[in-house]
Parts: structure tokens; sequence; C-alpha cells
């Protein structure tokens, strides 16, 4: 079944929105439970990949459950979705984003509007976001070549993965990294911080766009081609 723009903007919207509220929502549950960060960033990440695969599995047939603009950008660039409706589709998300912080901060009595202090920078932190942004692209294109059905697992999996392998716990997302400047919370990131975090997550997603492209694109066996050709003498 095929759905209208503005059912699948709507899917965007909300997906991006239940994506941020988890990741703002269980890092300030598990601030408030634990003053231990490794046991909190472990609650945080097994919250998010655990939403992504349900997130993915009820809204990926509606509007293909991008919920990022790195990966809109790519499925832009693969002509798979047209220029005005990915502008839409980001605009969506980095709403439905930054909505997902307010409902959070609402459901903890904090208040609502607020900017985070949280220093997130550096070349090692942009190099992690530049590797998490090209798996996760990995991980949707070639999932999709090989095991379509499963790519909300294997986007939930590797995203549990990164958080804990990649020096920056994976935002991989500029729409979720915009949300979460908006919260001084566990989960916040400085807005001073976006545009290196931004620039990281577009280039990472852009170079696995482009492997993934020459990879899985089979090649014509010679014979095909001989044959071919005196076919058309």
């Amino acid at each position: 079944m095929a759905f209208n723009l503005p059912r699948r903007l709507a899917a965007e919207v909300l997906g991006t929105a239940i994506l941020v509220a988890t990741v703002v929502g269980s890092g300030i549950m598990a601030a408030k439970l634990t003053h231990d960060v490794a046991l909190a960033l472990l609650a945080n990440t097994i919250a998010t990949g655990a939403i992504l695969v349900v997130l993915i599995t009820i809204l990926g047939p509606i509007s293909g459950a991008h919920f990022n603009p790195a990966v809109t950008m790519v499925f832009a660039l693969r002509r798979e979705i047209s220029a005005q409706a990915a502008l839409l589709y980001v605009v969506a998300q980095v709403g439905g984003g930054i909505a997902g912080s307010f409902l959070a901060h609402a459901m903890f009595e904090l208040p609502i509007i607020q900017f985070s202090t949280t220093v997130r920078t550096g070349s090692g932190q942009w190099l992690a976001e530049a590797i998490a942004a090209f798996g996760l692209v990995l991980t949707i294109l070639a999932g999709l070549r090989a095991r379509p059905k499963a790519v909300p697992w294997l986007v939930g999996l590797y995203i549990t993965a990164a958080y804990w392998f990649t020096a920056s716990t994976s935002f991989a997302n500029p729409a979720v990294a915009i949300a979460r400047a908006f919260s001084n919370t566990f989960a916040g990131i400085r807005p001073i911080d976006l545009p290196e975090f931004i620039v990281a997550e577009l280039l990472g997603a852009l170079l696995a766009a482009v492997l993934v492209g020459w990879m899985l694109t089979e090649q014509e066996p010679v014979e095909h081609v001989l044959n071919r050709l005196k076919g058309a003498e």
C-alpha cells in the first residue's frame, strides 16, 4: 500500500518524537536511579535500541522510517525519494525530535525548554560521529539488499553496539543531535557543538552510500556482454 505525503510526514514526526523522547527520557530516568555513568549509559542504550526496532517495524511501511536527515539525504541521492519530499522529511524529523525532548522533560516535570551545557567536541568525537553514521547507513542499505525484513533488528542492534564502541555514543542523526541540544540532561549536547557533529554525520552517511553503491552493484559476466554484442551485429 502506498501512503500519501501527509501521512508519511506524520509518521516521520511521530517516529522521531518517540525516538528522542526515549533517548532523553531513558537518560533522565537512568541518571535519577544511579550515579554510575556506565550503568546509566547501558540503560540509555537498551531503551534506544529497543524503541528503534519497534518504530521501524510499525512505521517503516508508511514512510520508510528514516527519522534521520542523513538517511533521507542518502535515499534522495539514490532517487528513491523526491527532493521536495526529502526536504519536508527533514523538517518533520527536526520538529518531531525537538517535540520529543520537550515531551521527555514534561514527563519528568522538568523545565520544558532547556539548552544543553554538555561539552561534546574534538576530533575524536567528530570521527566517532562519521563512523557511527557510516555504519548506520551501511547497515540500512546492505540490510535492505540482503534481508529487508530484518532491517528493524539490524538497525536496533547496530545502534546498541555503536553506543559503546564510538567515543560520541553514536548520535548518527542530525535531527536527534539538534533535539538533544534542547535538553540539559544526560543525553544533551551543547548547541555550539552541533555543526561539527552534523557535518561529520552527513559525510559518514555519504561515504557509506558511495561504498554500498559500488560494492553491491553486480558486475555483468563477460560472456553475457560478448553474447549481447554478437547479437547486435
